[in-house]
């Protein structure tokens, strides 16, 4: 299996993108918007829990939605996929 450098942090904003952070400098833009209408993604439409419950769990972005802490009971985002994404701009530093 190969590994992929660990995600430190997870920042959400308000047009329902992410952007990840990596230990080896890597910054990717996740964006949901696309996912917002399936399956359980749909538990994103509400910004609150879009924004107050994404997170790291499993070692990836994800969201705890059902706010039980419970890393079975989450959505997350393959890591492999997130790093594979093209670098962005750092959202915060601007």
């Amino acid at each position: 299996m190969e590994s992929f450098p660990e995600i430190v942090q997870v920042v959400p904003f308000p047009d329902y993108t992410v952007s990840v952070y990596f230990a080896d400098g890597k910054i990717v833009s996740y964006d949901v918007k696309p996912k917002l209408d399936l399956g359980v993604f749909r538990a994103l439409q509400d910004p609150d829990i879009f924004l107050h419950t994404c997170t790291i769990m499993n070692d990836t972005l994800a969201w705890d939605y059902t706010q039980t802490g419970d890393p079975t009971a989450c959505i997350d985002i393959a890591p492999d996929m997130l790093y594979s994404l093209s670098s962005a701009e750092d959202r915060l530093a601007s």
